[in-house]
C-alpha cells in the first residue's frame, strides 16, 4: 500500500470514528432527554399512576391534598382523543356544576402528568370554570414513545381544544401552562386558532428547545451545545420526527394573535429567567409579563399565590 492510499485509510478510518462518536452522543443524549417508552393509555385513574419523582416541579404534599379532591371530589371524566400520529392521548374532563362556557386546558411540564396540575385545575374550577387536564403525548395515561418538547404536543392541544368546542361550540377557552406546558401553550399560539381561544397563560416556559437543552447540558454536564446538541437534534429528527431547532417557542409567539401573559420566577435556575424577556419582546400580541421574586422553577403559584392569581384574574378579564 503507498502512502497516498495509507493517507485514504487512516481519513476514512477517522471519519468513521467520528460519525460513530457523533451517533453514540446523539443516541445518549436523546434517551436522556426525549425518549420516554410508554405503555399507553389506562381506562381509570390510580393512586400509583403519580408517580412522585425526583424531577416533580410541585411540593408533594401540595399535589396529594389535591389528587384527592381529583380522584374522590371532582367527578372526573376520562376522555381520549387520537393525535395526528395515531396516538391514544388521555385527559381528565370536570365539568363545573354551574353551567358555563368558560373552559381551561392546564398543562403540565416535563416529565410530570396531568394529575400534578390538580392544583392550578382545582383553583380554576372553583372560579366557574370547566377543566381539561391532559397527558402530553409519553406522560401519563397518553402513548408515545418520546416527549414532544411542546412540538409535536401543540398539533395535540390543538385537537384538544376541538374536543371541546365540540362539545361546546360557544366555549371561552384559557391555555395554562407550566414549564414545558407553558412553552406547548406558546407553540399554539403560533397556529391558527379558532377564536374560542381568548387567552394564554404561560408559566415559566423556555424560549426555544434548542436553547433549553444547550443551557442544560452546560448546568448538568459542563458540555457546549456543539457538537453534542447537533447530534442528538440529528437523532430526535429520525426517531420522534421534529428537529431541535424547528421547534422554537419565540418564533410561534411571533406569530401569536393570542394574548399571552408571561410569568416567570426570578430564581429559576431551570429554565433561565432571561428567557422571559426574549418571549415577551418576540410576541407580537397583546401581552403583558409578571416576575415573582423570590420563586425557583415552577414555584411561582407557591411562591406569591395572591400575585400570581390576581394576575392571571386581571389579565383573562381584560382579553377574554
Amino acid at each position: 500500500m503507498n502512502k497516498k492510499d495509507k493517507l485514504k485509510l487512516i481519513s476514512f478510518a477517522a471519519g468513521a470514528l467520528t460519525a460513530s462518536a457523533l451517533a453514540y452522543i446523539g443516541n445518549y443524549f436523546y434517551n436522556y432527554a426525549i425518549n420516554k417508552k410508554i405503555s399507553g393509555p389506562k381506562n381509570e385513574m390510580k393512586a400509583e399512576a403519580l408517580d412522585l419523582n425526583e424531577n416533580i416541579d410541585i411540593p408533594h404534599e401540595v399535589i396529594l391534598g389535591d389528587m384527592h379532591w381529583l380522584k374522590y371530589e371532582s367527578n372526573y371524566e376520562n376522555v381520549t382523543i387520537k393525535s395526528f400520529d395515531n396516538l391514544t392521548l388521555h385527559a381528565y374532563k370536570i365539568l363545573n356544576p354551574s353551567k358555563t362556557d368558560n373552559w381551561v386546558i392546564t398543562i403540565h411540564g416535563y416529565n410530570s402528568d396531568g394529575a400534578e396540575m390538580t392544583n392550578y385545575a382545582k383553583k380554576f374550577y372553583e372560579e366557574g370554570y370547566n377543566v381539561l387536564i391532559p397527558d402530553l403525548r409519553a406522560h401519563g395515561h397518553s402513548e408515545g414513545n418520546y416527549i414532544g418538547m411542546g412540538w409535536h404536543d401543540r398539533l395535540d392541544i390543538i385537537k384538544w381544544i376541538n374536543f371541546i368546542i365540540k362539545e361546546n361550540s360557544n366555549a371561552k377557552i384559557i391555555l395554562h401552562g407550566v414549564s414545558m406546558g407553558a412553552a406547548t401553550a406558546c407553540m399554539v399560539s403560533g397556529e391558527e386558532l379558532p377564536s374560542n381561544v381568548k387567552v394564554i397563560i404561560a408559566d415559566c416556559g423556555y424560549s426555544s428547545v434548542w436553547e433549553e437543552f444547550t443551557y442544560q447540558l452546560k448546568q448538568k454536564f459542563k458540555l457546549p451545545n456543539f457538537p453534542f446538541l447537533h447530534a442528538a437534534s440529528v437523532v430526535t429528527r429520525i426517531r420522534a420526527g421534529y428537529n431541535l431547532k424547528r421547534a422554537s417557542v419565540i418564533n410561534q409567539v411571533a406569530k401569536s394573535k393570542t394574548p399571552i401573559l408571561f410569568i416567570h420566577g426570578d430564581k429559576d435556575d431551570f429554565v433561565p429567567y432571561e428567557m422571559m424577556d426574549k418571549l415577551y419582546n418576540a410576541a407580537n400580541c397583546p401581552k403583558e409579563k409578571i416576575t415573582i421574586l423570590g420563586a425557583d422553577h415552577a414555584k411561582c403559584v407557591i411562591q406569591d399565590p395572591d400575585t400570581y392569581w390576581n394576575s392571571i384574574n386581571n389579565f383573562i378579564a381584560k382579553y377574554s
